[in-house]
């Protein structure tokens, strides 16, 4: 699974799947307007007679409108819930889990450490070094 970086609200970087989640969004769409194509498809070429014989119907564009609006009315509070639903998932899925001990970082069932992280995640190489705080810290005698 490949990834790409990104950045939240506040600019901090990290990792996000390709997986967009537009597609599920588009899927949901085709299906809907399937739906609406079977209607008027059923409206006017009568699918139950075409299937199983009987009595040629008569058509009315104003039932296949009907049912039209009855199907975006539904339509479209499950397209704006199912993204606002995404939207979310996606969100919570960024967040990067660290061990609060050993600060090793989760990736997929693996525990690995920051430097293998940034070098497999990122393509960067690591090296040691010593900040400002810490390096009062030790001078202090603490660790």
């Amino acid at each position: 699974m490949s990834s790409l970086l990104g950045f939240d609200r506040t600019g901090v970087c990290f990792m996000m799947n390709q997986k967009n989640p537009n597609r599920l969004l588009l899927y949901e769409l085709i299906g809907f307007l399937l739906i609406i194509a079977l209607s008027w498809l059923d409206e006017f070429l009568g699918l139950p007679h075409l299937l199983f014989g009987g009595v040629a119907p008569h058509p009315s564009w104003r039932e296949a409108a009907t049912e039209t609006v009855t199907i975006m009315c539904v339509a479209i509070p499950v397209l704006v819930l199912t993204r606002r639903l995404l939207t979310r998932l996606f969100y919570l899925e960024s967040f990067l889990r660290v061990c609060a001990w050993c600060k090793k970082i989760s990736r997929g069932d693996q525990w690995i450490s920051l430097e293998d992280y940034l070098t497999a995640g990122f393509n960067t190489e690591t090296t040691h070094g010593i900040c400002p705080d810490c390096l009062e810290r030790v001078k202090r005698g603490g660790r």
